[in-house]
């Protein structure tokens, strides 16, 4: 055990709250979402309103990180935040097999339901990182950030894969009983999860942590002073718009395009959320043999995670033109393997970050990324479905429409791609910067 920090036993079982939580989310962005426009026929934006609904909660992340702040335990707050997630991917299937018969009513339960999941994040996604920044030793700390990432994508393939499998032929009924047996088991795991790991990681760790907690609008305020905290916070937010574009599309896509089912789409996204963990993986077994060779390793396996994505984007677009040129799966799965790579870097360099500056403050420096991020993530997403709806206007519905935004998507990458190596460049140059958040801008965490 790392001095004053978590065993490699409590870290993965950390990360399994993590691939909880994924497991819990993963339906209501892309089952659901696919089934509102193929199945019911509803234009995309209705979903990408929704899912931003999800997201335009989760800016209550600083709040949340500040409530567990100051000696507080974060466990009861991922606890609840998971117990409202639950409960609110459930009453989203529900939401969803409303609106085949009573549309209105449907969506306007879907409001609600999606507004507890962005609450539920907000509360146990804040909380868990934030636990994991300020529990681990520091030379554990980047491996542990990158396991959990991988968790949670593990949690979305699996998720994906079983219930693109159990749900053909598809129903209402069934997806209700397909999601409430996901987030049934899912929250069960995390409690297992979570059990007795954060009081003895507390005594470890010492006397600092029961300072005194400032109110909510000073700390963040002194957060947002902090020069590195508003440049990575701007990096989070543009690079995750690239990210998350075509998130709320894809299956309505290769449903529409390629006329596949609903089981077989979400298979489809079982084929994403692989390639990124796949990407992920490849970072962290080729970081430690390239960095004693390269400078600068995160940064240029960051521009190659966006450059990969972009090209990948761009086939995408191609084959909206000319469906079967190449196989969309392996399209997709190039996507998420170029997505994790670029992934990885974020991680590393925020859980380096979050415990930089004026201590007792982590959880309001990761709530503050977190809403950065679910700023990103819903926007992106919203504005995937309204260009898709503006484009079928003018071109007319079909693969030229999606083709039209995977193409903007790709364009958003190679700018990410930029911005990667000016923020790299910038943090390098920082005055009075701790060794450990240097390291963690030329070393990717093995």
């Amino acid at each position: 055990m790392a001095q004053g920090g978590l065993t490699w036993l409590q870290i993965l079982r950390l990360a399994l709250v993590q691939t909880g939580l994924g497991a819990m989310v993963v339906l209501t962005t892309s089952t659901m979402n696919r089934v509102m426009v193929v199945e019911l026929a509803f234009p995309a934006i209705v979903p990408g309103a929704l899912v931003g609904i999800h997201y335009a909660l989760q800016l209550t992340r600083p709040l949340f990180g500040h409530g567990s702040d100051g000696g507080r335990r974060r466990t009861p707050f991922i606890v609840a935040g998971l117990a409202v997630l639950g409960l609110g991917a459930v009453a989203a299937s529900g939401a969803t097999a409303l609106m085949q018969h009573h549309p209105t009513a449907g969506i306007l339960a879907a409001i609600l339901a999606f507004a507890a999941i962005g609450v539920g994040v907000g509360a146990a996604g804040t909380n868990l990182l934030t636990l994991v920044a300020t529990h681990v030793a520091a030379d554990r700390r980047g491996p542990a950030a990158t396991l959990i990432w991988m968790m949670m994508i593990f949690g979305f393939v699996v998720t994906t894969a079983v219930a693109g499998k159990v749900l053909d032929p598809y129903s209402p009924e069934r997806l209700i009983a397909v999601t409430a047996a996901v987030c049934g088991i899912a929250f069960l795991v995390a409690l297992a999860g979570l059990a007795g790991i954060e009081r003895p990681a507390r005594e470890n760790e010492g006397r600092g942590a029961s300072a005194p907690k400032p109110p909510f609008r000073r700390a963040l305020e002194e957060v947002w002073r902090e020069a590195e905290t508003r440049r990575f916070t701007i990096f989070v937010v543009v690079s995750m718009l690239a990210y998350a574009g075509q998130d709320l599309i894809l299956e309505p896509f290769a449903g529409i395009v390629f006329s596949m089912t609903p089981g077989e789409t979400t298979g489809l996204s079982s084929a994403q959320h692989g390639g990124t963990f796949l990407g992920m993986l490849l970072v962290a077994a080729l970081s430690p043999i390239l960095a004693p060779r390269m400078r600068n390793v995160l940064t240029r396996l960051s521009v190659a995670g966006c450059l990969a994505s972009a090209l990948a984007l761009a086939m995408l677009a191609a084959s909206g033109l000319v469906p079967g040129f190449l196989p969309i799966g392996v399209l997709v799965f190039a996507l998420g393997l170029g997505n994790g790579v670029f992934a990885v870097a974020a991680i590393g360099k925020m859980m380096a970050l979050a415990r930089e500056g004026e201590r007792g403050r982590e959880g309001v420096r990761m709530g503050v990324w977190g809403a950065a991020q679910a700023i990103s993530f819903g926007a992106g997403g919203f504005l995937g479905t309204v260009a898709v709806d503006l484009a079928g206007q003018v071109i007319g519905p079909g693969g030229g429409a999606y083709g039209v935004v995977f193409a903007v998507e790709a364009l958003l990458f190679l700018v990410s791609a930029k911005l990667v190596t000016t923020t790299v460049r910038q943090h390098s140059r920082a005055p009075g910067e701790s060794e450990e958040t240097r390291s963690s801008n030329e070393v990717v965490p093995a």
